[in-house]
C-alpha cells in the first residue's frame, strides 16, 4: 500500500485520505446489560462492513456496581441468539474517557445526566442511543436488568435498529468506505 502526504498534509492510502480512528463509547448504568450489548452489536456491524481500520467501540457504566464483572448472562444469551459474540469486562465511566472517544452514546436520560455531571457540561459528541431510532427518537433504551429474556430481546431489537442508523450516520458524516 502506498502512503503519501497530500496537499493538506494528511496521509493517504491509495487515493483515499487516512482518517483518524473513530472511537465510540456506549454508556449505561452498570455496564452489564445495555452498553455491552450495544458494543457487541456495533462491533459485529463494523466487522460485517470491513470498517475495523476506521471504527472501534467500547462500553462503560456510570455506576461502579459491576466493575470487573462479565456481562449479565442474559445479555450474552440474547446476543448469541443473533450470532453476536460478547467479549467485555465491566468498567466505570470517568471524565478522562471523554478525550479518548469521538462519540459518547448514553442509553437513557439518567445516564446522560450522570455523564454531563461527570464532564461538567454537554460536549457535542454526546448522544442518546435512541436519537438514531426512527421508531422512538430520543426515548430511553429500557433497562432489562429486572426483566426476563423477552425484555433482553426487546433491547436487542432497539439497539440493532438504532445502531444501524448510527452506522449510516457515521458512514455519511465521515465518508467511511471499506
Amino acid at each position: 500500500m502506498c502512503y503519501a502526504a497530500n496537499k493538506y498534509s494528511k496521509q493517504t492510502k491509495g487515493n483515499r485520505p487516512i482518517q483518524k480512528m473513530i472511537k465510540i463509547l456506549f454508556v449505561c448504568l452498570g455496564n452489564i446489560c445495555r452498553s455491552p450489548l450495544a458494543e457487541a452489536i456495533f462491533q459485529q456491524k463494523i466487522k460485517d462492513r470491513k470498517l475495523e481500520d476506521q471504527l472501534s467501540c467500547d462500553s462503560a457504566g456510570t455506576a461502579n456496581y459491576h466493575v470487573g464483572d462479565r456481562p449479565d448472562p442474559r445479555t450474552i444469551r440474547v446476543a448469541a441468539n443473533h450470532d453476536v459474540p460478547v467479549d467485555h469486562v465491566g468498567r466505570q465511566f470517568k471524565r478522562n474517557m471523554a478525550a479518548d472517544f469521538t462519540y459518547l452514546i448514553a442509553m437513557d436520560y439518567a445516564n446522560l445526566r450522570n455523564m454531563i455531571l461527570e464532564l461538567d457540561g454537554v460536549p457535542a459528541k454526546v448522544f442518546l442511543m435512541r436519537h438514531f431510532d426512527a421508531q422512538a427518537k430520543d426515548a430511553d433504551v429500557p433497562d432489562p436488568y429486572y426483566g426476563d429474556m423477552t425484555d433482553f430481546e426487546e433491547v436487542y431489537q432497539i439497539l440493532d435498529r438504532s445502531l444501524e442508523a448510527f452506522m449510516a450516520f457515521l458512514i455519511e458524516k465521515h465518508e467511511l468506505r471499506n
